[in-house]
């Protein structure tokens, strides 16, 4: 059963429940309010016929007594207190009373009983008889007109209970309906999602704070926490893909040369194998960051060492160019040993060298220099460059100057945007200056001290 067809089955069915409570509660409790009154009007008339009798004493004949102070639609009578009838007058319409089993109360004594289906009121009050005799004066008033009033008001209370069900079940539906829309409208949002693989949210009301608001704010937290985490899912497979490659390159490029050449030349494998094994553990290195990357709340696993920066570029600029057997015009001004993580370098160095061969057909230039306590690397491409406009969002992750560069390189966009991230958790400072349809230049500042 579904979920608003089980509200309003609830609800109906606990309305009606507390209808049928409460009318039944008012009518029991006008009954006995009517009954009790019934017997308290017929105490007064017991009581003002023993006010008469005992004052009239002896001189007026019993029966001409009793029929001065029978009620109008009952009985009233004497009965001893051995339990015998004595005498006693019935209007024409209740003879039948007479008929009724009698009984002595040496006290007083009030009740509502049952005779042939109608409800009638009894009172018996002891009374001092002729020669002292203790016995009991005893009415007996039908109270049809009652119970007929009475049965009047349950056919109503049994009507405005039936006539009431009616707007119960259209406002438990309407209640069923105005709870269930937001559980329906998180249903067909997420079946909107799952066939169309975009994420959305559920419009929500100002109007209130209620819980349905909470559970819709709710929903559409969820929905932003399952966009970022998908929306990191596909950055670490881009990262993945756009840093592995080019160490795979190398190795690869290595490999082939080891193949043709390794046996003949010692010198040449033993700088293959040298760079196959440093790229096998930059690769190492490069996933565990990856996975660092792909972690929120992971940091990033850093070493730094005092080392000489121009040694570790000529390496780096060696392996580019075997690898990808392009021009690099290489310089050294200033040697000068800074505080970096060789490995993190490396991976930032080739970032930054392989937008340059992406971007440009022409030689790239390296240039190492020393400014007092910094050494900057800058690598040179005699591109296409950037527009100036465009310069501040270039390292925003998966951002592209333009779609026919991104078509053109097939990358993504995350490369300086890792870059800047690499940067960062080394201490080092990334500035960059282009020029559309010149080129563009990136410079590596490193320092000799750690600044943080």
């Amino acid at each position: 059963m579904k979920l608003k067809n089980r509200i309003n089955l609830y609800t109906t069915v606990l309305f009606i429940i507390l209808l049928i409570f409460i009318n039944g509660t008012i009518y029991y409790s006008f009954s006995q309010m009517m009954l009790n009154r019934e017997l308290e009007r017929t105490k007064a008339e017991a009581e003002q016929a023993v006010a008469g009798i005992n004052q009239a004493g002896s001189s007026i004949p019993t029966a001409e007594l009793l029929r001065a102070y029978v009620p109008i639609n009952g009985m009233l009578q004497i009965v001893k207190s051995d339990g015998k009838r004595g005498a006693g007058v019935a209007v024409p319409s209740q003879q039948g009373l007479r008929d009724l089993p009698v009984y002595f109360y040496p006290k007083e004594e009030r009740e509502i009983i049952e005779a042939k289906g109608i409800p009638h009121a009894f009172v018996s009050l002891p009374i001092v008889w002729n020669a002292g005799e203790v016995v009991s004066l005893q009415i007996t008033e039908n109270l049809k007109s009652t119970a007929d009033m009475l049965g009047l008001l349950r056919v109503v209370l049994i009507a405005v209970t039936v006539l009431a069900m009616i707007p119960v079940v259209v406002s438990s539906r309407l209640l069923g309906n105005f709870i269930t829309h937001p559980i329906t409208s998180m249903i067909k949002t997420m079946r909107e999602i799952r066939d169309s693989g975009h994420f959305k949210q559920l419009p929500l009301p100002n109007k209130s704070k209620d819980e349905l608001y909470q559970m819709g704010e709710t929903f559409n937290s969820m929905m932003d926490l399952l966009q970022v985490n998908y929306e990191k899912q596909g950055q670490f497979i881009a990262n993945a893909s756009h840093e592995l490659k080019t160490p795979l390159t190398v190795i690869e490029s290595y490999a082939s040369l080891l193949k043709r050449r390794g046996k003949a030349e010692p010198d040449l494998f033993d700088e293959s194998v040298q760079a196959i094994h440093s790229e096998a553990i930059r690769m190492q290195e490069l996933t565990e960051q990856l996975l660092l990357l792909a972690g929120r709340d992971e940091q990033w696993k850093v070493e730094l060492k005092e080392v000489n920066i121009a040694q570790i570029a000529t390496e780096l600029v060696r392996s580019f160019q075997n690898a990808y057997h392009r021009k690099i015009n290489f310089q050294i001004e200033d040697e000068g040993f800074v505080m970096v993580d060789p490995q993190k370098f490396k991976q930032l160095f080739y970032i930054l060298m392989d937008n340059a061969r992406k971007y440009s057909e022409l030689a790239i230039d390296v240039v190492i220099r020393r400014e007092q306590q910094v050494v900057s690397i800058e690598i040179c491409d005699r591109g296409i460059g950037i527009p100036t406009d465009q310069l501040d969002k270039i390292f925003d992750r998966f951002y592209r100057v333009d779609q026919a560069r991104a078509r053109k390189t097939g990358g993504f966009g995350l490369g300086l945007s890792l870059a800047r991230e690499i940067a960062e958790v080394m201490g080092a400072e990334l500035q960059i200056e282009s020029t559309e349809g010149i080129g563009t230049k990136v410079k590596i500042m490193l320092f000799s001290e750690n600044p943080h």
